[in-house]
């Protein structure tokens, strides 16, 4: 299988060995994985091992594709890239990374050492699950969603698309009838002991977590208010796509009023 890592920076270079060792493992010792970075100076280059191409030439050699970007915008954008082109998705585990029964997971995710996935779990399309990560039974996991290392995700957790959960954050058991909920785009803080549920779009920090009070106005609600108003020559921030951001801008909140 020819292999593409969308993403050349930090965690590209990580999920890099995770690609060589599970392909020997079952027997491809071709060692034909490359790196796609939209930056031409990139392009050509040779690192820890992998050439860098352009996205052009990875779809031209017919190869499946691992978002290694962590920015769940970006990665939904980039999936949908390639998507258009044709191109297909690699799903990558960690040779020490162990799922037990009944586990689904959509195309594209990238399981990382030493992680565990129990029972009974789904999983959309995407996901990122960081070292030494786990994810506990009956669990419910959107797309798109990202795990820093050390997350402690226990059981009946429902977890909303594009949610970002941090590293060594503990989000307490929810039962059958009403599992813990994290709402879509949320953030939950290094460290954060979640025991109660996250609305859409909340940061929350601290044991217990509570909503973090923004002293300035979030860099999207700056922006989204003068497009709203048709001011010309305003810019969205960087990795910001504005589509998205603008269908979501009246249901984002950040823990307490936004601020136009």
């Amino acid at each position: 299988m020819k292999i593409a890592i969308y993403g050349s920076s930090g965690f590209g270079r990580e999920v890099l060995p995770l690609f060589r060792s599970s392909r020997q493992a079952q027997g491809d010792h071709t060692g034909d994985i490359v790196f796609v970075d939209d930056n031409p100076a990139m392009q050509g280059q040779v690192l820890n091992g992998a050439r860098i191409i352009s996205f052009d030439q990875a779809v031209a050699e017919g190869r499946r594709f691992s978002l290694a970007i962590a920015n769940s915008l970006v990665r939904q954008q980039l999936a949908e890239k390639c998507a258009a082109a044709g191109a297909k998705f690699a799903s990558i585990f960690a040779m020490d990374a162990e799922t037990y029964d009944d586990v689904e997971m959509a195309e594209g995710a990238i399981v990382c050492g030493r992680s565990l996935l129990t029972s009974n779990i789904r999983i959309g399309k995407h996901f990122h699950c960081n070292i030494f990560s786990y994810v506990a039974h009956d669990c419910v996991i959107g797309d798109y969603v990202t795990f820093g290392p050390r997350v402690n995700c226990n059981g009946n957790v429902v977890i909303e698309d594009h949610a970002y959960i941090g590293t060594g954050a503990f989000l307490k058991q929810g039962s059958p009838d009403k599992p813990l909920r994290i709402g879509r785009g949320a953030v939950i803080g290094m460290g954060a002991v979640v025991t109660a549920d996250v609305p859409l779009g909340v940061t929350v920090v601290g044991n217990p977590a509570r909503p973090l009070q923004p002293k300035e106005p979030s860099e999207l609600w700056k922006v989204v208010p003068k497009l709203k108003t048709g001011k010309a020559g305003t810019a969205a921030p960087k990795g910001v796509d504005m589509p998205i951001a603008l269908k979501d801008a009246k249901r984002i909140r950040t823990g307490s009023k936004a601020r136009a």
